[in-house]
């Protein structure tokens, strides 16, 4: 599977995963493993990556050296507080500056707040942050934040955490098909082939967490994940035949087997 690459990087692997809802720290780090992640997403509000001297620091089980550490805003509601956020990470990190920014509009939904969302996407590149954000699958949304200036737009499939998989392909694939930069769908995902399902309308990477973590079965659910989205990358890669009404013999006479018509 060929490389992707954010932000000047190149990554083997284009699953993300996150970190949060597994029993256990020792878990967390079996089923990253397992997943061949390269890149893992962490909410500052909800999980300790320094800043807190008394609890288990998740930096201690998920080597910064051999991951890239992508701290989120999740649980913000407006632009202030997301900013707030990732200059407290940027400080943590070392003057890291790669951020997963999400501003939701309420609790019930976790539905991203776009107008939020730009406003903090505006002051964060201006501020030399290289801004990941999570967003709507609205296509018009999906290129206002490209040319803002965010190094990729993470769409969602459907409202986070459903497990109800891809719910607009249409929408999707229009983004996809007008970006000029990594798109990655980010919320959803229940099941493997949810996530080869969106790998075969050409995105980028998928990041993912409670469909993983939340399994009866973690690490071999990472396992799957990334399993299906290598044979979704590759088999829109390798171009599916057309759809046909009627039946196409497997034995054909004429030479031309792969004849159209």
């Amino acid at each position: 599977m060929n490389n992707f690459i954010i932000k000047n990087k190149t990554y083997g692997s284009r699953l993300i995963v996150g970190t949060g809802k597994y029993k256990d720290l020792s878990e967390t780090k079996l089923a990253i493993e397992a997943s061949g992640a390269e890149m893992v997403t962490v909410a500052i509000r909800r999980m300790n990556i320094g800043q807190d001297k008394n609890t288990p620091n998740l930096l201690e089980f998920i080597d910064p050296e051999k991951y890239t550490i992508l701290p989120n805003t999740a649980g913000c509601y407006t632009a202030e507080d997301a900013i707030r956020t990732c200059n407290i990470a940027a400080e943590i990190l070392d003057g890291k500056k790669l951020v997963k920014l999400e501003v939701l509009g309420d609790e019930k939904t976790l539905y991203p707040n776009i107008i939020e969302t730009m406003r903090a996407a505006e002051i964060l590149v201006q501020d030399d942050f290289d801004v990941m954000v999570y967003t709507t699958d609205d296509p018009l949304i999906a290129k206002e934040l490209e040319n803002i200036g965010c190094v990729s737009v993470m769409p969602l499939a459907s409202p986070i955490g459903s497990g109800l998989g891809l719910q607009n392909k249409y929408n999707i694939l229009s983004i996809v098909e007008n970006a000029n930069i990594p798109i990655i769908v980010d919320a959803g995902i229940g099941t493997a082939s949810d996530a080869s399902i969106i790998m075969e309308l050409g995105c980028d990477g998928i990041l993912m967490n409670t469909a993983i973590a939340c399994a009866k079965n973690p690490v071999l659910m990472a396992s799957a994940m990334k399993k299906a989205v290598e044979a979704g990358y590759e088999a829109y890669h390798a171009g599916r035949i057309p759809k046909k009404r009627y039946a196409s013999a497997s034995s054909p006479i004429e030479d031309n087997i792969c004849n159209d018509e």
